[in-house]
């Protein structure tokens, strides 16, 4: 089994794992994983899928996910300018493990739910 440790690495910014993991392991990134999975969207209509991020938010992490080269910004010229984000070649690679993970969310989620409500009442009493 690979051992994911500092100590393999010159630092913690060295480890790909942390590095890959700084990006990619928060709410936002999979959601907007989710949305572009169907093809190219325009910031405000990602904005309304997702719901519940904030432009500033949204604004960050598709600058965060194009610099690593997940997803593409195009600009149309064409008044008012339009922009559309997509998902690269590496970005559909990346949509396996999401997909998977978002698919076992949607499976486990019940039993997390009674979790938390099993733990809750125990907390409360």
């Amino acid at each position: 089994m690979l051992r994911v440790t500092v100590e393999r690495y010159e630092s913690a910014e060295d480890c790909p794992f942390r590095s890959v993991l700084d990006i990619m392991g928060d709410k936002w990134s999979f959601l907007i994983f989710a949305v572009l999975e169907d093809g190219p969207k325009r910031f405000n209509e990602m904005k309304r899928l997702i719901g519940d991020i904030s432009q500033r938010v949204l604004t960050t992490k598709l600058r965060d996910l194009e610099r690593d080269g997940y997803v593409r910004r195009t600009v149309y010229p064409v008044s008012p300018p339009k922009v559309e984000y997509e998902l690269t070649t590496l970005g559909r690679d990346m949509l396996q493990p999401v997909r998977a993970m978002l698919d076992w969310t949607l499976k486990a989620y019940p039993e997390i739910r009674q979790a938390r409500e099993a733990y809750d009442s125990q907390v409360r009493n």
